[in-house]
């Protein structure tokens, strides 16, 4: 069977592959919905829907968000190209200027800059699921290597991280970079035939911008009903989406730079990092069914099999509050993340196994 388009919607840290989440879903009833607290770009919840599960998350990444609602509520493609339509004529008619840092300046060609601008204010990505799916594709166009695809709209960068403004210009300027003349519009018209191309779930599913600690109350309606609990929490010690997806997060509304901040999906401390995914646990509990599974990947820097089992096994039994027993003790998968080395980023440095496990609560 052919890999689903809309997999592949955005770029995104550390994902797993869906073929992970089909193998849980191998031996489930169609009974119960599927939940992911730490959803990322959706793979958990797309691959789900494609399997007849409804499906709900959480994210406090509004990246993670847009590009996971997009996916799991694909609107058809001729209001997506109508939606297109209509704004490119707004912007045509629009004298509006914008002000424009250095970074954005050497990142993108003047009129790109200026379509970007006016698509950012104008995308109601929230509130609107046509809007959300235009906005999730141009996620995935906003930075790449644009010397190897027509579809980026950048000068070269990573596909998966942003590279802060300064290091970037700086790179630029050693290679003699510039940004290329793309016209977001007609990219845009071009990802939505291909996103759309084939057919999608008929089950739907939405992702609440909310910390999974508190899961339970963007989703009163589905407690008892969770079968199914498979995600991947944030690694130990790895990464800040706020450093790492800054441009994104500045297409939907945030800053116009890299925000650091020590937030939930970053951990430096072991024993913090346990304590709340019992926490992030305990925010699930009160959707699960009578019984269910809960299937986890997870990494981080300088973690060991046995040791990474008991403490997920612990935190579990804690924040749910049930017996939980381990399935086959745990595997270990290599991590290969290519987008790492782009720019000789130090993103990841450090992770080079991650650890899968399977629950039944």
């Amino acid at each position: 069977m052919n890999r689903h388009p809309l997999h592949s919607l955005c770029p995104y840290f550390a994902t797993f592959p869906e073929s992970f989440v089909a193998k849980q879903l191998g031996h489930l009833k169609k009974s119960g919905v599927v939940f992911d607290p730490f959803c990322g770009r959706g793979t958990t919840l797309f691959e789900a829907t494609l399997h007849g599960f409804p499906a709900a998350g959480t994210d406090t990444n509004p990246v993670a968000v847009c590009i996971s609602n997009a996916k799991l509520n694909p609107p058809a493609l001729a209001d997506v190209l109508h939606r297109l339509e209509r704004l490119e004529q707004s912007w045509k008619a629009s004298d509006t200027r914008y002000r424009a840092a250095e970074f954005f300046r050497l990142c993108y060609n003047p009129m790109t800059l200026r379509q970007l601008q006016f698509l950012r204010q104008r995308l109601h990505w929230r509130t609107n699921e046509i809007d959300c799916f235009i906005s999730a594709m141009a996620l995935w166009s906003l930075h790449g290597e644009s010397h190897r695809s027509p579809n980026y709209f950048s000068n070269r960068m990573p596909r998966t991280i942003s590279t802060k403004p300064q290091y970037s210009i700086k790179w630029w300027r050693v290679h003699k970079c510039t940004a290329p003349l793309r016209d977001v519009f007609a990219i845009l018209r071009r990802m939505a035939h291909y996103r759309l191309r084939m057919p999608v779930p008929e089950v739907r599913g939405r992702v609440a911008e909310l910390d999974a600690r508190e899961a339970y109350k963007a989703f009163p309606s589905l407690a008892g009903t969770i079968c199914a609990v498979i995600t991947s929490p944030p690694y130990l010690d790895t990464t800040d989406y706020h450093e790492d997806q800054w441009l994104r997060l500045w297409f939907l509304g945030g800053l116009e730079k890299p925000s650091n901040s020590q937030s939930d999906d970053r951990h430096t401390n072991s024993e913090q990092y346990w304590e709340f995914l019992a926490d992030a646990w305990a925010g699930v509990a009160p959707l699960l069914a009578s019984s269910a599974i809960v299937a986890i990947r997870i990494g981080g820097k300088y973690l060991r099999l046995e040791s990474v089992r008991k403490r997920l096994e612990f935190s579990l039994s804690q924040g749910l509050q049930r017996r939980v027993k381990s399935v086959g003790g745990g595997s270990i998968s290599i991590f290969e993340g290519g987008q790492r080395v782009s720019f000789h980023s130090n993103a990841g440095r450090g992770v080079s196994r991650e650890f899968d496990f399977k629950f039944l609560v």
